[in-house]
């Protein structure tokens, strides 16, 4: 009876996401607190649930502080036009400087974030060129996804896992940075054939972007270089963590807090930029998923992927990864990185002297490169759809997915012989 209740509110949540008849957050606190009002867990389980990850949600909260500072100088839309003119307005070659750019951003910087800087500045630059801008944006979405797996920073789905795994930050930069390189470069190819070839413009058309003053777009030079500093210095401190220790989410709340103090704001005003909603659909999650545990979901499904792997090491592992792309299309990835990683604690006995280690990375790859699967599959996605229906740029459900299934496919399968090459 629990498991059967516990499913009817796991559904029910990400029905009223999918359908978007309740604002994501409010579904999944919803969903979380409706766990602890049916008895499937207490409060102490359900505030525990949120207080073991809450150097998650700190991180996110100094990251969104330092990202909205920089996001005020203007320097990614300066950045768009100074490679356009770098190019010439040639379109393909634009096209691939801009989807590296946003591809370095997403992993050092909130995906979401880059997405939305970058968006509308590729409209306007595709529209500039009078070339198909939906051919733009779906890039650069394809892009911000697959450069959100290079780090642990790069998306929240990886601190996610780099909790539950006690993985570090340069451990990512490791091992699933040169996925990300790699899945991008087949991206680019991809776009090439299907698109690229047919990218030719006019003189004139060229002309225009070359007359577009890249100055303008800077706001507030001071800002640049004091918020700049900042986030290399908090860059620098996750890259040496591992010798300091002072923790992810201590450095990046220090250097928000810092910036705060220099750049004499006042704490409201700068609060109202932290992403609120991002942070209680966390909160509302982390109890669903604590509540779906308790039910004992999480020990079926991972009973079924021990005993049909029957000791595989190297097919279990596949499996983690094509079944966390699966899940990611439908309910997103960050709810399926919460979800499978109890799967995964799960199954890390049965393989004991192996390295276990190996199904985090392939929760990763998973999560964040099924994320191109569906418009649902990543907050990214949404996003940047939404602010080019805003731009009139409209893509359907069927569109997208069209175009993403071809780009998650390739790059899954690269990632599961990268997968297989390294580790086994």
């Amino acid at each position: 009876m629990q498991l059967t209740i516990g499913l009817i509110i796991f559904i029910t949540t990400f029905y009223l996401i999918i359908t978007e008849k309740v604002p994501g957050p409010i579904a999944t606190l919803l969903g979380g607190l409706s766990m602890a009002l049916v008895g499937i867990i207490n409060e102490h389980e359900a505030l525990h649930a949120i207080g073991s990850r809450l150097e998650i949600i700190l991180l996110l909260v100094g990251m969104m502080i330092i990202v909205h500072f920089i996001s005020e100088t203007g320097v990614f839309q300066y950045l768009a036009v100074k490679v356009a003119q770098l190019v010439k307005g040639e379109p393909f070659p634009l096209l691939v400087l801009l989807a590296v750019i946003t591809a370095v951003c997403s992993a050092f910087l909130d995906n979401v974030t880059t997405i939305l800087l970058m968006a509308p500045v590729s409209i306007l630059l595709a529209n500039q060129l009078k070339v198909d801008p939906f051919v733009y944006i779906i890039t650069l979405i394809m892009s911000a996804n697959i450069g959100g797996l290079a780090t642990l920073i790069g998306d929240p789905t990886q601190l996610i896992i780099g909790a539950e795994g006690k993985i570090g930050f340069n451990d990512f930069l490791i091992n699933t940075a040169p996925v990300a390189i790699i899945s991008l470069i087949m991206l680019i190819i991809t776009v090439y054939f299907m698109y690229g070839r047919k990218m030719v413009v006019s003189r004139d058309l060229k002309a225009r972007v070359m007359e577009l003053d890249a100055s303008r777009s800077l706001k507030d030079m001071k800002l640049l270089q004091e918020s700049a500093t900042i986030f290399a210095l908090v860059i620098f401190g996750f890259l040496m963590n591992n010798f300091i220790d002072k923790g992810l989410a201590i450095m990046a709340l220090t250097g928000a807090v810092v910036l705060i103090v220099i750049t004499k704001r006042e704490p409201i005003e700068v609060f109202k930029h932290v992403e609120w909603d991002t942070l209680f659909f966390f909160m509302g999650l982390f109890m669903l998923i604590q509540g779906i545990e308790a039910t004992g979901l999480v020990d079926i499904v991972g009973d079924n992927i021990v005993e049909h792997t029957r000791g595989n090491f190297p097919l279990a592992v596949s499996m983690i990864m094509w079944v966390s792309a699966l899940f990611t299309s439908v309910i997103g990835n960050v709810a399926n990185a919460a979800m499978v990683s109890k799967i995964i604690h799960f199954m890390i006995p049965s393989f004991e002297g192996m390295q276990t280690t190996t199904f985090w990375w392939a929760l990763s790859m998973g999560s964040l490169l099924g994320g191109n699967i569906t418009i649902l599959a990543s907050a990214t996605n949404v996003v940047a759809i939404n602010s080019a229906t805003k731009a009139g740029c409209k893509i359907s459900f069927g569109k997208f997915m069209k175009f993403g299934l071809v780009i998650a496919v390739q790059s899954l399968i690269a990632a599961n012989l990268y997968l297989w090459i390294k580790y086994f």
